[in-house]
């Protein structure tokens, strides 16, 4: 599998990341296993996981494998910080306090001396940026976290974050962001993209596939092994099972029909080879779903499908 650094930084990852987000809940131990011996057979490096994936329990699984299916050198694991569900209410608390405790929590669950990329999981409008800051600057220095990044900010959010930690060469180097981006979301194109373009730094994105939708499995209904039909999922796959994105699914599938290739490939291979992207990151319910995706390594899209595709997913 291809690697990339991210940015201008000294940090490879391949071009698709394993996501975890399911492992420990909807993905058991078993399966997880399964994905990431798929995984390391395909050549990919990169895992990625939050603090709140499963409670804390996509960590411990990834912890588990450690020293079992692949060598801590072997990888770059990637988890963030700042989102809890305290009582089940979603709270963001990015203070160097919280975030540093949760640092440390995952630390521990993963049973790893350090990860590869700490990030922010989201912008914190209640507290200082400095103060969060701080935190990650805890993390570079210390060596708890190799690289630094953020995740789900605003353009606006994001460089003025990247501007502060340029401005003293003691701060920790913001290397990546992660956002959502798709053919059925573009919007990261109006800002960050030309945001990380512009200060170095790499593009990880998350749902590459439109959280599903642009496998085309929607098309006549949702299947009852669906994310759209499990209740702690259909919120997030919900906002895509529209009329546009059902024009935009269609025009993937004929695509897809027309070059020989599946729906999933010819959406992913159109994130995953948009400039500025360092890598796309994948998930999948069991070992051979992902199976599948990873095929996708072997598809490059002619520049006049990438053209006709841009036009009809244009908003």
């Amino acid at each position: 599998m291809e690697m990339r650094r991210a940015g201008k930084s000294g940090l490879e990852l391949s071009r698709l990341g394993l996501g975890t987000m399911t492992w420990g809940r909807d993905t058991d131990t078993h399966e997880a296993a399964d994905q990431c011996r798929a995984y390391i057979e395909a050549g990919g490096n990169f895992f990625d996981t939050a603090s709140t994936y499963g409670d804390g329990d996509s960590e411990r699984v990834i912890g588990g494998l450690i020293g079992t299916l692949f060598q801590r050198s072997d990888v770059s694991i990637a988890t963030k910080a700042g989102i809890t569900f305290p009582d089940g209410n979603r709270t963001i608390n990015n203070s160097r306090q919280a975030l540093i405790a949760e640092l440390d929590k995952s630390l521990s669950r993963l049973e790893t001396d350090y990860v590869d990329i700490w990030q922010i999981h989201c912008w914190d409008p209640f507290n200082p940026l400095e103060d969060s800051l701080s935190a990650l600057d805890y993390a570079y220095s210390s060596g708890k976290a190799r690289y630094v990044g953020l995740s789900n900010f605003s353009g606006w959010q994001s460089a003025r974050a990247i501007t502060i930690q340029e401005s003293n060469s003691a701060k920790a180097p913001i290397v990546s962001h992660q956002i959502e981006y798709s053919l059925l979301n573009r919007t990261a194109e109006d800002e960050i993209l030309p945001c990380a373009d512009e200060t170095g730094i790499g593009i990880l994105a998350w749902a590459p596939l439109g959280r599903g939708v642009l496998t085309g499995k929607y098309r006549n209904g949702i299947p009852s092994d669906s994310r759209a039909a499990a209740p702690h999922f259909v919120k997030h796959v919900e906002p895509y099972l529209n009329g546009d994105s059902s024009r935009i699914v269609e025009a993937v599938s004929i695509a897809a029909q027309g070059l020989g290739f599946s729906p999933l490939e010819v959406a992913l291979a159109w994130v995953r080879d948009t400039p500025g992207i360092t890598s796309a990151i994948v998930g999948a319910r069991t070992g051979a779903q992902l199976r599948g995706i990873l095929k996708s390594e072997e598809v490059t899209l002619p520049q006049i499908v990438r053209d006709a595709l841009d036009e009809v997913s244009a908003y």
